[in-house]
């Protein structure tokens, strides 16, 4: 194996692992998308570790997540509800705490267009265009 496919290799294993671990504590913290960070999580382990994207793949709740995504781009109506409820948690707790200065609009702005886009996906294949 030549030595850059080695370190595309093992940078695709560090993403995934990077992802997951972001992904594992984002289930804890409010504001943080576990969706997405376990979606890039399993396109690198594709990319670097079989054994990984098949854990992922198996998985009780990411496995789930994962074919949605695949067969459709679909994000399950609990997973939209999910991730707004965090992130309007993240947005009073910042509005709360923290000087309102231009950061937490941005912030704040993010996390809507986030949402947008999140309730902009199907929750299942009838709602297929």
């Amino acid at each position: 194996m030549p030595a850059a496919s080695k370190l595309t290799r093992l940078l695709f294993g560090l993403l995934a692992y990077v992802s997951l671990g972001i992904g594992l504590i984002a289930i804890v913290i409010p504001g943080l998308p576990t969706t997405e960070f376990i979606l890039l999580a399993a396109w690198a382990a594709t990319k670097s570790s079989p054994r990984l994207s098949a854990w992922l793949e198996n998985h009780r709740l990411f496995g789930p997540i994962l074919s949605n995504w695949r067969n459709g781009r679909i994000i399950a109506r609990r997973a939209k509800i999910s991730a707004t409820v965090s992130m309007l948690v993240c947005a009073g707790l910042m509005l709360m705490m923290l000087d309102h200065g231009w950061p937490i609009y941005v912030a704040m702005v993010g996390m809507g267009l986030g949402n947008l886009w999140i309730w902009s996906r199907p929750e299942s294949l009838a709602q297929q265009p």
